[in-house]
């Protein structure tokens, strides 16, 4: 069984253990200028990591700690004490904090697409109502990016309407500023050059909540699509012809099924947290690289719709999520910007033509409806209202 930091939280004796924990860590005295970012988010766009990233490098005065993996059972008496004396609590997932005083801030980790909390299928009302009392309680800021991520987040959530402020999310201020070169990345990844490159990256959802074992047993002999019939020796061929260069980044669950992550194929490569953690990177510091996108359920695309660059969807499996999961927005091919494929064969047919243009329009709609931002930047305007107004 796969146990995400969810199923802990869920978890009566880990509850347990939050209690007490917080509670000794909570003699400590709160050093005002303490920052500690609780991040559940890995390198796969944290908010959480990329606004510790910021902290460090341009408030040198404040002392901000990284915990991560977050939560977890492991952590030192010394991260604990870190804990209990910070001012300001960063959390990505579920509000935390170990005492009252503490102020948290919410930064989640993308604007909500599938169904979760009140709204979702395969959720627990018990368990609702006791996360519902966790953001009553301990959320105090919670960033938003327009009124209908806030609406979204409240009808899965039920968080008040009070606590949102339109600051963005940080890891958006990092999404079109790549920290190596394209030249770099295909390098890294593909120990190749090619001026003509087109990299695409290939995100899709946690899909082990589909609970079809034969979805799981695909991927794990390489159809990472998931699709029936599935030729990778085609798949790569046609990537060739193109000059694209495919990066695949699975949940980290399936990426698990690997016992190698070396791609046999020249323009495919799959992308593992060990890559992203050697170089200090989060993934959105790699996407101003790529050309294209392919997803299937992720909300990584309202993301990318600030690059305004082509999306795939991946639909194979759409009837079969919304009835175990659901979808908040639907129907689907309405809000999706992009073309919707359900095999291998459609798949091919739209990669020699990514960029037909005629989605522009549909990806500046969408990207104004996730988008009531003032300011170009989240960083700053975050931790100059979360330090002034708190």
């Amino acid at each position: 069984m796969y146990v995400t930091g969810e199923y802990l939280m869920k978890s009566l004796f880990f509850r347990l253990y939050l209690w007490g924990m917080s509670l000794l860590a909570s003699f400590r005295p709160i050093k005002e200028k303490n920052i500690v970012v609780l991040n559940g988010s890995g390198r796969s766009g944290s908010n959480g990591y990329l606004f510790y990233k910021y902290i460090k490098s341009n408030h040198p005065d404040y002392d901000v700690t990284l915990v991560e993996p977050w939560p977890s059972s492991h952590l030192s008496w010394e991260t604990w004490k870190k804990i209990g004396a910070a001012k300001y609590v960063i959390t990505t997932h579920q509000p935390f904090k170990a005492r009252r005083a503490q102020i948290n801030i919410q930064f989640w980790h993308g604007v909500p697409l599938k169904r979760m909390g009140f709204m979702a299928h395969n959720t627990r009302y018990r368990a609702n109502k006791r996360n519902q009392k966790l953001w009553h309680k301990n959320a105090d800021m919670v960033t938003s990016s327009s009124d209908l991520y806030e609406t979204l987040m409240s009808a899965c959530m039920a968080i008040e309407g009070k606590k949102y402020q339109k600051l963005g999310f940080p890891r958006i201020d990092y999404i079109d500023q790549p920290a190596i070169s394209k030249e770099k990345l295909l390098e890294d990844l593909f120990k190749t050059k090619d001026e003509q490159a087109k990299i695409g990256i290939y995100m899709p959802t946690f899909r082990y909540e589909l609970e079809d074992p034969s979805v799981m047993e695909m991927i794990k002999q390489g159809n990472f699509f998931a699709f029936l019939g599935f030729d990778p020796y085609e798949l790569n061929d046609a990537l060739k012809n193109n000059h694209q260069y495919l990066i695949v980044k699975l949940h980290p669950y399936e990426m698990r099924m690997f016992d190698n992550f070396n791609s046999q194929f020249s323009n495919v490569a799959f992308l593992n947290n060990d890559y992203l953690f050697e170089n200090n990177l989060d993934l959105y510091e790699l996407l101003g690289d790529t050309d294209f996108l392919i997803t299937d359920f992720s909300s990584i695309y309202f993301d990318y719709l600030y690059l305004d660059k082509p999306i795939i969807f991946i639909t194979n499996y759409l009837k079969q999520y919304e009835k175990v999961r659901g979808l908040l927005l639907s129907p689907y091919e309405d809000v999706t910007p992009g073309p919707c494929v359900n095999s291998q064969k459609e798949l091919l047919q739209v990669l020699r033509h990514p960029d037909d243009k005629q989605y522009q329009n549909q990806r500046f709609y969408w990207r104004e409806l996730i988008d009531e931002v003032e300011d170009i930047d989240s960083c700053e305007p975050i931790f100059d209202y979360m330090t002034k107004n708190f």
